[in-house]
């Protein structure tokens, strides 16, 4: 998705960020898998509006360089930046703007499925990174696609989420082929919202790539269905999983 074609870069964080708990949560997760490892500079590759950019530099005490694509994304970004030890920089994957064996860790997020070479990607983040360097990849699955929250009140994004999202085996079988060995393959579950209610106000943003392609009638029926359904049950969180892999 062309993202600068697009107005999700306004309201992305209104409907894509979950709070603090849930960026300690990852930030946590992260720290998991590397521990006993110095790191100086991570790439943040498709950072968009920097979501996690400053939490990195904040953990890990850290240089972040944050590459994205689109520049609506970077403004956005670096609107709110505060922490001098990150930078943003226009960029893409598939050839990244860096220097051979430059940084130590890299964090993906929810990006994997935009890629138009994700082979390429594999082969460049093996390029950029330290020889124990760890990529670290958040990612939607089709072989989750029946757990994620939205998908029975939008049932025309079933077949878009089952034409753009990879599986599980195919990305590890990617990052394997480019020379990496997989460290962990497994599902962390965030919670996304506190109530149907909260969780129909973000979506409301659509900030969200797939709803966003959605025809307008099919995102209205979709969010009327939401409302409808959160105002007859009791209240109640909205978690979904997502997959985690760490390559080293």
């Amino acid at each position: 998705m062309d993202y600068d074609a697009s107005d999700i870069a306004a309201t992305y964080d209104r409907g894509r960020s979950h709070g603090p708990e849930v960026l300690d949560l990852w930030m946590s997760t992260v720290s998991s898998h590397v521990e006993g490892h110095v790191l100086k500079t991570i790439l943040d590759l498709g950072c968009g509006t920097g979501r996690f950019s400053e939490a990195l530099a904040a953990r890990f005490d850290a240089g972040v360089i944050g590459i994205d694509p689109s520049t609506k994304m970077l403004e956005q970004a670096q609107k709110k930046q505060l922490d001098i030890r990150v930078r943003y920089q226009l960029g893409c994957g598939e050839a990244l703007p860096l220097s051979d064996n430059s940084v130590d860790l890299i964090f993906m997020s929810m990006v994997f499925h935009h890629f138009d070479s994700p082979t390429q990607v594999a082969s460049e983040c093996r390029r950029v990174l330290h020889e124990e360097g760890t990529v670290f990849l958040r990612a939607g699955t089709c072989d989750r696609i029946s757990s994620y929250p939205y998908v029975d009140f939008f049932p025309t994004s079933r077949p878009i989420l089952e034409r753009c999202l990879p599986a599980v085996r195919s990305v590890q079988a990617i990052f394997e082929a480019a020379g990496f060995r997989a460290l962990a393959v497994e599902v962390v579950t965030q919670q996304v919202a506190p109530s149907l209610e909260c969780y129909a106000e973000k979506l409301s943003a659509r900030a969200d790539s797939v709803l966003a392609s959605l025809r307008c009638s099919d995102f209205e029926d979709g969010m009327e269905a939401l409302r409808s359904h959160a105002s007859r049950v009791d209240s109640q969180a909205v978690f979904e999983p997502i997959d985690v892999f760490v390559f080293r």
